[in-house]
């Protein structure tokens, strides 16, 4: 997969999924099967897509940093929980089968686009107070998934943030992207030391994803995110069954 041609391809793709994750989200959605249809196995595609789709979120996350100040507070408590559940998360993949891991790509997948299809309903809409040992763990248990698959994950921190931060959705979103940043980072340092990544498409991606969180902006303000996520979610719902038909037939 390190020919010229693949790797304009992959490009592309990480310009693409950056893009989607800033209108609607599911990028991963994009970038993960397209490196299996390039003819990299399963936990290869997974870590080189966190590896590399991470680049195109500190965009984001700079772009919010403004909107931090009244939630930043929120960092002390669930940056660690974060990590550590990012590591957990990553330690798991790397002791998972091959084949396993192709059996459990459906599930994921399907549970990646039924939370990307509910988004709308999953937003905050206003506080709804849980306790505080509550949050870290569920932060935790998110953070685990992250590390493991990651598809998605930004849907479930920010249903859970309007559990117990009184906040617009702007605000929510900086701190979703500085702990979705912790998270990445450290599954991703993981994984270049379990030699999951491969470092040339993960470069490709990366730097496609970085072009496309720039154009993203204004994409955003061009693009009804409605639209965009009813594709995606079709598009899932199709990956979900061909992932199946692989694992099983």
């Amino acid at each position: 997969m390190s020919e010229p041609w693949s790797m304009a391809v992959l490009f592309v793709v990480g310009g693409l999924a950056a893009s989607l994750n800033a209108v609607a989200g599911g990028g991963s959605l994009i970038a993960f099967p397209a490196q299996i249809a390039l003819g990299a196995s399963a936990l290869q595609a997974n870590a080189t897509c966190s590896a590399a789709l991470w680049l195109g979120g500190l965009a984001s996350a700079l772009g919010y940093y403004s909107q931090l100040h009244k939630t930043r507070h929120y960092l002390t408590w669930l940056a660690i929980p974060s990590a550590i559940g990012s590591l957990i998360g990553a330690w798991l993949l790397s002791i998972t089968s091959e084949r396993l891991f192709h059996q459990v790509v459906p599930a994921l997948v399907l549970l990646a686009t039924l939370l990307l299809a509910l988004q709308p309903w999953l937003r905050p809409s206003g506080p709804r107070r849980i306790p505080l040992f509550a949050v870290i763990a569920l932060q935790f248990l998110i953070c685990v998934y992250g590390g493991y698959f990651g598809a998605a994950m930004g849907i479930l921190m920010l249903a859970l943030m309007g559990l117990f931060i009184d906040g617009d959705l702007h605000q929510l979103n900086a701190l979703k992207m500085w702990l979705a940043m912790i998270v990445n980072i450290i599954a991703t340092v993981a994984f270049v030391w379990q030699g999951l990544v491969q470092i040339g498409p993960m470069l490709a991606i990366a730097a496609g994803a970085l072009s496309g969180g720039y154009l993203a902006a204004r994409m955003a303000q061009r693009v009804a995110p409605g639209r965009v996520r009813i594709v995606v979610v079709f598009l899932g719902f199709l990956l979900s069954l061909w992932f199946a038909y692989r694992a099983w037939f």
